[in-house]
């Protein structure tokens, strides 16, 4: 990693409040790299090496199975992935791949477990972020099962806004496709979901969506009375 690159990583959430030294150390062997679009970063199975930690760009994890693959999570700037199979030196359960060009430092994980024996603030920080994670789990399968498709679509539209600063105008981030398969819908389920939320003050113009009426909307959704995680 280059000198000019260091101050810019040492204040990602991962590591603002470690050591400086034990910080340098950890970076010392990263690289922080380019990627191109449609570029598969690892597969499911393969040795966690890395810790992947997004800092510009677009990536889907997904699972392949019966000839197609299913998208998992997309993950926005700034988050690192997958932080539990690096920490527990255990193969990747799940395969990566940019959805646009992508900014992506590699932190190599066996220095990455030894900076946490050694540092109690990049323990906390990593138990943090693997609290999320969990969390996250759960209110996704609470959304697959006590939602229809609609609601479903919903419900992440209102979690979209509140994470945009409750913004009522936003721009839907990579294909159509990929929200149905990480909604579990097909694209033309997608599209019949939002035809149904057109009746509950939703508009949607190509990849543009405008919430009209967010009350009709809530009631519609029925969203988590536990609001999503500061991050």
């Amino acid at each position: 990693m280059r000198i000019g690159e260091k101050p810019e990583i040492a204040r990602l959430p991962l590591f603002r409040e470690m050591a400086e030294s034990q910080r340098d150390i950890v970076l010392a062997g990263s690289y922080l790299q380019v990627f191109p679009p449609q570029l598969t970063l690892f597969e499911a199975g393969q040795s966690a090496d890395f810790l992947h930690v997004l800092v510009d760009g677009l990536v889907e994890l997904f699972v392949g199975g019966n000839g197609r693959d299913t998208t998992m999570r997309i993950v926005e700037p700034v988050s690192s992935f997958i932080l539990a199979a690096a920490l527990t030196d255990m193969p990747y359960l799940m395969s990566a791949r940019t959805l646009a060009s992508s900014r992506i430092l590699l932190i190599p994980a066996s220095q990455l477990r030894r900076a946490i024996g050694k540092d109690s603030a990049l323990m906390q920080a990593a138990m943090h972020e693997l609290a999320l994670w969990s969390r996250d789990l759960v209110r996704a399968l609470t959304d697959m099962k006590v939602r229809q498709s609609a609601e479903r679509l919903g419900n992440y539209l209102l979690e979209y806004s509140s994470r945009s600063g409750n913004r009522e105008k936003f721009e839907l981030r990579g294909e159509k496709r990929l929200l149905a398969s990480l909604l579990g819908m097909t694209p033309e389920n997608l599209s019949r979901a939002f035809g149904t939320l057109k009746n509950h003050g939703v508009a949607l113009d190509g990849a543009q969506v405008t919430i009209e009426n967010l009350e009709r909307l809530r009631l519609f959704a029925r969203p988590d009375p536990v609001p999503s995680d500061p991050r």
